[in-house]
């Protein structure tokens, strides 16, 4: 069994102390409510709870990214994999479960080192666990930490960096944020690198608003979560009650969008600061742009990126595509 902690390595990104991560959390979300628009980043969704219920998410019969975009890994592995070569390093961003990594790791057999990036600890600690049994030859270097933010990646393995970014997460970022994430990812890899990259493609409005308002209500309490977590880590007095799920198509930006919205007037408490809400006023907590095979190509090249592959799924559609530095 081959693990090594890499907090040490990553100390300038590492949440760090548990006190550190409240102030920031308290910081963050103060400052997004006061802004007209109120909004907050969707990383804040990520503790332990949070972690669970995107994971819960992922199996809901509305939500069809997860297992469409499982389907078409399964089919092109070979394929991404081939020109890994021998030991290699994989650096997956925002790994979350690590449950689509496996099907790379079973595919290319003498994969080296594998780096997973995630903002919650114990969402990180226990994929880990079940990588490192599960892929005993494999050294795996777990870093908690906000992968927009990242460092020099440490010298580990001896061959080609691959960078792994499933799951359409890019389209939670705004364009230029998505660009120079792109661009940072490139030169922490190396100019030898590959950069595998899942994203989400335009489609009926039905389709996407079902996927982000489901009929079991597990998005809604994802979404409300961030709530909770203010009430438990700040002291704040959310009245959950009195805040709706809200998910909408926004044609002009090609993105899905996610808010919490006030049902009445009401003034929320933080710590010394009092937020107002006006009846309808809502929290933006998050987007998720939908792309083309143009707006990649665009996107790609914008940070310096070269589109090698792309490949969609069947409908409802996704897509993986590989970029070269």
């Amino acid at each position: 069994m081959s693990l090594r902690l890499a907090e040490d390595i990553f100390a300038d990104q590492s949440t760090g102390d548990d006190l550190d991560e409240i102030a920031a959390f308290r910081a963050e979300l103060i400052a997004g409510l006061s802004q007209p628009q109120k909004a907050v980043s969707p990383k804040w969704f990520y503790d332990a709870e949070g972690s669970r219920l995107f994971e819960d998410i992922t199996r809901l019969p509305e939500y069809y990214p997860t297992r469409q975009e499982a389907a078409l890994l399964k089919e092109l592995a070979p394929r991404l994999t081939e020109d890994f070569g021998d030991n290699a390093v994989l650096v997956e961003f925002g790994s979350g479960a690590s449950e689509k990594t496996r099907i790379l790791l079973d595919a290319a057999p003498t994969l080296s080192t594998y780096i997973p990036i995630d903002i919650s600890p114990d969402a990180l600690n226990e994929a880990v666990e079940r990588i490192t049994a599960a892929y005993p030859s494999i050294e795996v270097v777990p870093v908690v930490g906000d992968f927009l933010n990242l460092p020099s990646l440490p010298e580990l393995g001896r061959g080609r960096r691959i960078g792994f970014f499933p799951g359409s997460t890019i389209g939670n970022l705004d364009r230029d944020v998505a660009v120079e994430f792109l661009k940072v990812a490139r030169a922490r890899l190396d100019t030898s690198s590959l950069f595998i990259l899942g994203v989400d493609l335009v489609k009926a409005p039905e389709l996407l608003i079902a996927a982000y308002d489901d009929a079991q209500g597990v998005t809604a309490s994802f979404n409300k979560n961030l709530l909770v977590r203010a009430n438990a880590e700040l002291g704040a007095d959310f009245d959950l009650d009195a805040f709706e799920h809200l998910a909408i198509w926004n044609a002009a930006e090609s993105r899905m969008e996610m808010h919490l919205r006030s049902t009445r007037d009401q003034r929320v408490t933080i710590g010394d600061t009092v937020i107002p809400f006006m009846a309808g006023e809502t929290i933006h907590t998050e987007n998720s742009r939908k792309y083309t095979r143009a707006s990649v190509a665009e996107l790609a090249e914008a940070a310096g990126w070269k589109v090698t592959v792309f490949q969609e799924s069947p409908s409802p559609s996704v897509a993986l595509a590989v970029l070269t530095a």
